[in-house]
């Protein structure tokens, strides 16, 4: 793997799952390198929207230009991402891919409640295509990057996918039963599909990446979530969906909440009462301030009341502004289970930040 150091890494992230830390917070620092280690090979623009998502060799050749010309610094380490969108599950059970150039949507297969039958089929087009890409990705990369788990998705946002968010809104009212039997459903097929693709993308050393987030771990690891719970009265989000979570979690080694927006957080408290989730991620929203901001402050103090992990990443700002923002969460929050992510910054950068970081952000406690 090339990075600064992988078996510190590895080492880092266990800790982290476990809500603690080696010495300090886990940093993501990704460089440019002030010198590349060669020269990137040219890629060709791809053809089609489609090809942009799924055009393996130039996703590799793109993943193994950035190995020369980025520094994989602190807890930062090179992956390569291949998706047919966020939620693919849904295409896997009946859905068609419908890309574009910023993401991929999914066609509504369901006319009615009661027709939803979601039956993982390993013979699916889609997902034997997606599989294969995958292996192709893992076969090339001779152990310098980790080719990520897709980004599959889970419970009702899989049924919204394929139903409407719309009809979805109106099932959970009309077809209350109709939409529990289709989430137990969507549970069945998820590990199974999960699981293959696990299979395919292990490291030698037993270790897997999930797409979003930046997030490795010994056996399953995933970002779990339910973007559609925003939608969704905290009553409802209790009974529809947070035993498909809970059932998820007890079954996944290492598990991470995406915690998506601000209409999301009256669900805190329930993901909180899931003892087997081990940490959570906070995305601020279109228009809202970065995770560093104080008006995030009463969900961070929520989870690490519960003994959960932290996924912060600081987008706003320059280099200062970034370490007086992880200061100030340090000083709040301690270093146990804190997980900063960072924008690109220059070596010299890199290597102050990193420094500061080891000088400022000790654990002083045993």
């Amino acid at each position: 793997m090339i990075c600064d150091d992988w078996a510190m890494t590895k080492k880092r992230f266990d800790a982290w799952w476990a809500n603690s830390c080696i010495d300090r917070p886990m940093l993501r620092v990704v460089a440019r390198r002030d010198k590349p280690l060669g020269s990137p090979k040219p890629v060709a623009p791809p053809a089609t929207d489609e090809a942009l998502h799924l055009d393996a060799d130039r996703l590799i050749r793109e993943a193994k230009n950035r190995l020369l010309t980025h520094r994989y610094m602190a807890e930062a380490y090179p992956n390569l991402d291949l998706n047919i969108g966020p939620g693919s599950l849904a295409v896997y059970l009946g859905s068609e891919p419908v890309f574009r150039p910023d993401t991929v949507w999914f066609t509504e297969c369901l006319d009615i409640a009661e027709a939803f039958e979601a039956i993982f089929d390993p013979q699916n087009p889609w997902f034997v295509r997606h599989l294969d890409l995958l292996s192709q990705a893992q076969a090339a990369s001779d152990g310098q990057y980790l080719v990520n788990i897709p980004d599959i998705i889970e419970n009702i946002d899989i049924y919204a996918a394929m139903r409407g968010p719309q009809n979805t809104c109106y099932d959970l009212i009309d077809e209350p039963d109709a939409v529990q039997r289709a989430i137990q459903q969507i549970d069945d097929a998820y590990f199974p599909c999960y699981d293959r693709f696990r299979d395919a993308l292990i490291s030698e050393d037993g270790v897997t990446g999930y797409t979003a987030f930046n997030v490795l771990g010994t056996g399953r690891v995933a970002k779990i979530q339910c973007d559609f719970s925003a939608l969704m009265s905290p009553d409802q989000f209790r009974k529809f969906v947070l035993p498909s979570l809970r059932k998820q979690c007890k079954i996944l080694d290492h598990s991470v909440y995406h915690l998506d927006g601000p209409d999301a957080i009256k669900h805190l408290d329930a993901l909180m009462e899931i003892d087997e989730l081990q940490a959570l991620q906070w995305t601020c929203g279109a228009g809202q301030p970065d995770s560093a901001s104080p008006r995030w402050y009463p969900i961070y103090d929520r989870v690490k009341a519960a003994g959960k992990a932290l996924h912060l990443t600081i987008f706003e700002g320059d280099f200062d502004h970034w370490i007086r923002s992880c200061d100030t969460l340090v000083e709040r929050y301690g270093v146990d289970g804190m997980y900063f992510q960072l924008p690109v910054m220059t070596e010299a950068e890199a290597n102050e930040f990193i420094e500061y970081a080891d000088r400022h952000w000790r654990r002083t406690h045993a």
